[in-house]
C-alpha cells in the first residue's frame, strides 16, 4: 500500500471510528425470545432467509421476504447470484439447496431444520419487479414448503410494483425503479408481514411515535466485513420503561443504507408505527458503502461461510439480537418517583429522584439507553457528553439486591443550553467552497476540529456537524 493510499485509508477509518464513538450502545431490553422475527428487501430479503434458516432457534416467529430467493441460492457464485437468483435465466436447483440445508443442519453449521416447522413466512413479489423476478420467489416458496407448513406461508404477488419496499403512503410511484427503492403502491407490506407473523395487531400509530429512535454503535459486534459503524433501533415507549416486548429485525436492500438514502428506510417504510402500538422493537442493522453496492452478503463477497452461523455478518446480527434481548424481567420494587432535571449546561444535565426503600441502587436511561456505568447509589446523577440545544428524555429504574431492575419511572424531559448542532452533507470540494472545511495537500479538513475528511474532490461525500462558530466535526445529527 502506498503512503498516500494508507493515509486515505487511515483517514477514512478514523472518521468511521469518530462516528461510532458518538453513537449510543445498543439498548438492553426485556424481550420475549420466542417472539423474534426478521424481514428484508432484495439483498436484505436473501439475508432474512439466511438468518431465518441458519438461526431458526432464534428467529422462531419467522421471516418476511420481499424480492428474495432460496437459502444459499448463489452457492458462493456471483454468476449464480446475478443470473439464476435474480433474472432466473437458468433454473435454481431447489432440491439440491434443500439437501444442503439438511446436511448443514446435521453438521451443526446451522440450527436444526425442525425449528422451522413452527415458524411463519410472508413473501411479497411485485408483479413488475425486473431485478428479482417472480420465478425466483416462486422457487423460494418451493424451498420453504420443504420445511414450513403450507398454512404458515403467505405469498402476495399481485401488486404491480417494481423492485422496492412497498408502502401505502410513502415513496415513489409504484412502477418506479430508482433510489430510494421505496414505492407508494397503496399497500402496506410492513403491516402485512407483521400481521402474518404475529397475528392480529393493534392499529398502527399514524401520528407522532411515543418511543425512542436511536443510532447505536455496531463496532461492538463487528468491524469491517461490509458493515457500517452504526445501526438504528426503534424502541416503543412501553419497552423503554421495562415491558416485555417482541423483536423484529429489518434489513434494507442494496443502496438503501443510511449512507445511501439517509434515514428513509429506517423511518419511512412503515415498521415503526406498527411496533409503537404493539410493543415490537425494530432493529435496523446497517451495511456500509464498502460492501458491494451496499448489499448484504448473500453470495460470498466477504466470506465463504456467508450463509452459515459462522458468517461474519450473520454472527454480528445474531450478536445484536442477543444483546438487545438480554434484559431481565422487572424487579418487584417500585420505580423511583419525583424524577426531574436541573442544572442544564451545554453538555450535561442533573437527574434527581426520590429514594426507594430496599433499593441497592439505580440505573439512569437517556432516550432508552443506559447512561451510567457503575450502579448509582445516590438519588442524583449528572449525565454528561450531551449535545447543546438538544432535548432528551430520562427515566430511572430501581435495582434490587439481586440486580434486577424495576419498571422505568415516568420520564423527565430536559433541554441542554446552547444551540443545537446543524449538519451539512456535501462533497468535500463543496464543503471547502462553503467555508466549512479547508484543503491541504489534496485532502479536506473540517474547520475547527481539523478532522481529515479524505480526498479533496467532488466524489467524496461527508457529513459535517457544526458544534460551534466555524467548528465542525465529522458526524450526523439526530
Amino acid at each position: 500500500m502506498t503512503f498516500f493510499r494508507w493515509k486515505a485509508w487511515a483517514a477514512a477509518a478514523w472518521a468511521a471510528l469518530a462516528v461510532a464513538a458518538q453513537a449510543s450502545p445498543l439498548p438492553v431490553l426485556v424481550i420475549d425470545k420466542s417472539q423474534t422475527s426478521v424481514s428484508g428487501l432484495s439483498s436484505g430479503g436473501f439475508m432474512a432467509v439466511q438468518l431465518h434458516v441458519a438461526y431458526s432457534a432464534t428467529f422462531k416467529k419467522g421471516a418476511g421476504v420481499v424480492a428474495g430467493g432460496p437459502f444459499y441460492c448463489a452457492e458462493g457464485s456471483i454468476v449464480n447470484a446475478t443470473g439464476r437468483c435474480m433474472k432466473h435465466g437458468s433454473s435454481i436447483p431447489v432440491p439440491s439447496l434443500v439437501n444442503t440445508t439438511q446436511n448443514w443442519a446435521a453438521s451443526g453449521d446451522i440450527d436444526p431444520v425442525a425449528n422451522l416447522n413452527a415458524s411463519k413466512v410472508y413473501m411479497f413479489s411485485g408483479s413488475l419487479d425486473s431485478v428479482v423476478t417472480q420465478p425466483v420467489m416462486n422457487d423460494l416458496l418451493t424451498y420453504y414448503q420443504s420445511f414450513v407448513p403450507t398454512d404458515n406461508i403467505v405469498y402476495r404477488k399481485d401488486v404491480a410494483a417494481e423492485h422496492s419496499m412497498v408502502t401505502d403512503d410513502y415513496g415513489s410511484t409504484c412502477s418506479t425503479k430508482a433510489p430510494p427503492y421505496i414505492n407508494d403502491c397503496n399497500f402496506d407490506v410492513a403491516g402485512a408481514i407483521l400481521s402474518h407473523l404475529y397475528g392480529t395487531l393493534n392499529a398502527r400509530n399514524n401520528g407522532t411515535l411515543s418511543g425512542s429512535f436511536t443510532e447505536y454503535d455496531q463496532t461492538t459486534f463487528i468491524s469491517g466485513h461490509g458493515m457500517a459503524t452504526t445501526g438504528w433501533v426503534y424502541v416503543p415507549q412501553a419497552c423503554v420503561v421495562g415491558a416485555t416486548c417482541r423483536l423484529h429485525v429489518v434489513l434494507h436492500g442494496c443502496k438503501q443504507n443510511t449512507a445511501d438514502v439517509g434515514q428513509q428506510y429506517v423511518r419511512d417504510t412503515g415498521y415503526n408505527r406498527w411496533g409503537d402500538t404493539n410493543n415490537i422493537v425494530m432493529l435496523y442493522p446497517q451495511t456500509s458503502q464498502a460492501a458491494t453496492n451496499s448489499c448484504w452478503d448473500w453470495w460470498g463477497y466477504d466470506n465463504a461461510n456467508y450463509s452459515k452461523k459462522s458468517g461474519p455478518q450473520m454472527a454480528a446480527v445474531k450478536a445484536m439480537v442477543d444483546r438487545v434481548s438480554s434484559g431481565t424481567p422487572a424487579s418487584t420494587l417500585p420505580a423511583p418517583s419525583g424524577v426531574g432535571t436541573s442544572g442544564a449546561t451545554d453538555a450535561s444535565m442533573v437527574i434527581e429522584w426520590s429514594a426507594v426503600t430496599a433499593a441497592s441502587g439505580y440505573n439512569v436511561y437517556r432516550d432508552g439507553s443506559k447512561a451510567n456505568a457503575p450502579l448509582v447509589t445516590s438519588t442524583s446523577y449528572t449525565d454528561t457528553g450531551l449535545s447543546p440545544g438538544t432535548t432528551y428524555s430520562w427515566t430511572v429504574k430501581t435495582v434490587d439486591g439481586n440486580g434486577a431492575e424495576s419498571v422505568a419511572s415516568s420520564p423527565a424531559i430536559g433541554t441542554t443550553t446552547g444551540s443545537a448542532a446543524v449538519c451539512f452533507t456535501a462533497s468535500n470540494y463543496a464543503h471547502t467552497t462553503a467555508g466549512r472545511a479547508h484543503q491541504s495537500g489534496g485532502y479536506a479538513y473540517a474547520n475547527g476540529s481539523t478532522q481529515n475528511m479524505g480526498l479533496w474532490n467532488v466524489f467524496i461525500t461527508t457529513t459535517l456537524k457544526q458544534t460551534g462558530p466555524n467548528y465542525y466535526v465529522i458526524g450526523s445529527c439526530p
